[in-house]
């Protein structure tokens, strides 16, 4: 099986929705995702996840199923800290935390980091919980059932699938690291994804499964319509 997880476009956040600079995106993505298929396409509920996917959608001629738990308000629940400013920000972009992320003694902790007394305010070990339920509920509707004690999966049903899966950065950050049983304070603060970026992880194998990254966040679909490669709108390369 391949599972491909997207960022939305370039966003508008108030109101929810894509710029005109995203919608060139979408329809770049559609393009790349169209030369080999894909069987199953799911998707946020936010609006700027959904926009990104109809392209694919209409292209294809899919349904995309939405998934409630994909949405990035979910992972704002669960991994937003205080920012010492009266406000609120992404625990992966505030640098006290990432320098706890980034502690040996948290490091050590492994896969029960968000135990760890520093986080006992947040809601780390919540959002864990939730989002990696869910994650392992939806993974098995693939096919796959996770072995978190052993870092891989069972192919309960294996198969040559493609799916797709339309989401956010925040979310992402959580599903990816859980998916791949890497803590998220490593990948949360080591790993990216761009707008439209495309991320593809391979299952392969009958029996236990290990998960592999094949490419992380790609933007070739842009290169090739001539759209500008920035990253997150400030960074060429």
């Amino acid at each position: 099986m391949l599972l491909f997880y997207i960022r939305h476009g370039d966003p508008i956040y108030n109101p929810d929705s894509l710029t005109p600079q995203g919608e060139k995106q979408a329809a770049a993505l559609a393009k790349r995702l169209a030369m080999y298929g894909i069987d199953r396409i799911y998707v946020s509920p936010s609006n700027r996840a959904r926009l990104t996917s109809v392209p694919t959608c209409e292209l294809l001629g899919k349904k995309a199923q939405v998934k409630p738990w994909m949405d990035e308000a979910l992972a704002a629940k669960y991994f937003f800290v205080d920012n010492g400013k009266g406000g609120k920000s992404w625990c992966f972009a505030h640098r006290p935390t990432i320098e706890l992320f980034s502690s040996p003694e948290v490091r050590a902790m492994g896969k029960e980091w968000h135990r760890h007394a520093a986080f006992a305010e947040e809601h780390f070990s919540e959002g864990v919980a939730h989002i990696g339920g869910e994650l392992d509920a939806f993974m098995l509707e693939q096919g796959y059932r996770h072995d978190a004690q052993n870092n891989r999966y069972v192919a309960e049903r294996p198969n040559h699938d493609r799916i797709a899966m339309f989401a956010h950065q925040g979310i992402g950050m959580a599903i990816m690291s859980l998916l791949l049983d890497v803590p998220y304070p490593i990948f949360a603060t080591t790993f990216d994804f761009g707008h439209s970026g495309m991320t593809v992880v391979e299952f392969s194998g009958e029996e236990n499964v290990y998960p592999k990254v094949l490419q992380l966040s790609g933007d070739a679909h842009l290169y090739r319509e001539g759209l500008p490669t920035k990253y997150q709108n400030r960074l060429y390369f």
